[in-house]
């Protein structure tokens, strides 16, 4: 189906949308249909494309072990069905049942997702972002608490022997 004008006739092509048959000089390639179109009618829905499903892929949850099934396109039985014969294969195992990550803090339900986990650097625990810090956590080690008591109240410029460390001043004109 050619398009354009008589000037440049194999500029731009018609919708192929029967009610439409605009001149479009930027069409659209449906991937499903394979056809063209204007930018109104290019989405599967516009042009009731037939062939809209052909990309999507449909999944299960099993709810017995929450292990994904990916439900083939062609399948004759329903989800009922397909999740039978899971659970008959072998496959199913409610000890596989991933438990989702929480909080390692005593009574802390928060579920810990990408975007709220925070790791320890000291005692390598997983956390949510309000017990992110070492005095929300009870931690293990707390290496700043330590280096203060080891201190015993020297001053911070003494050497471990006892001789002051030189002190470089700069003098500003």
């Amino acid at each position: 189906m050619g398009g354009g004008t008589e000037a440049f006739p194999d500029l731009g092509i018609h919708c192929q949308l029967s009610d439409c048959k605009q001149l479009d000089f930027l069409p659209f390639k449906c991937d499903g249909c394979h056809k063209s179109f204007c930018l109104e009618h290019r989405s599967y829905k516009s042009h009731s494309c037939s062939n809209s499903d052909h990309n999507s892929r449909k999944v299960l949850v099993c709810e017995t072990c929450s292990m994904s099934i990916e439900i083939p396109r062609n399948s004759t039985g329903g989800e009922d069905e397909i999740a039978a014969n899971h659970r008959r294969s072998g496959d199913c195992d409610p000890m596989k049942k991933k438990k989702k990550p929480t909080c390692g803090v005593k009574r802390c339900k928060e579920i810990l997702t990408f975007s709220n986990t925070s790791t320890c650097k000291s005692c390598q625990m997983k956390l949510c972002l309000k017990h992110r810090f070492q005095s929300d956590h009870a931690c293990r080690r707390r290496p700043f608490l330590v280096a203060l008591s080891s201190r015993k109240g020297q001053d911070c410029a003494k050497n471990i022997n006892g001789s002051d460390i030189p002190s470089t001043s700069v003098k500003a004109y």
